[in-house]
């Protein structure tokens, strides 16, 4: 059951790219991130920290669940429905990048606008 406070907000970015591992290693030297390895199975994305702490970002791998993902940062936008919202995206001239599909507990799809940019919607 959605919060319906937080329809609309974003609520988390990440990047994918091919190469997380030097990816991450960049944004630790460039921003001053702290990396943490994140389990994906037989690999590991990155939680990606501030010096003090707090959880920011992600950097992952582009490869299974990810692997149809764009290389850019995306975020992730709450929306009462995937469905709907991926029907109203196509509807106004936008496409479907990904999904809708299941991700861990989260039901999201990437959609991209008829400007091109592109976003995530989850429930």
């Amino acid at each position: 059951m959605s919060n319906k406070n937080d329809i609309g907000q974003i609520q988390w970015r990440d990047l994918t790219v091919e190469n997380a591992d030097h990816i991450k290693d960049f944004y630790s030297e460039v921003i001053g991130w702290k990396s943490s390895p994140h389990p994906m199975g037989e690999y590991h994305d990155y939680n990606m920290h501030t010096p003090s702490g707090e959880t920011v970002t992600g950097i992952c791998h582009a490869k299974g669940i990810n692997s149809s993902l764009p290389p850019q940062w995306l975020m992730y936008v709450k929306v009462e429905s995937v469905k709907e919202s991926a029907e109203r995206c196509v509807e106004n001239g936008g496409k479907i990048i990904d999904g809708p599909k299941m991700l861990g507990q989260m039901f999201l799809c990437v959609i991209q606008d008829p400007a091109g940019a592109v976003l995530a919607i989850h429930e």
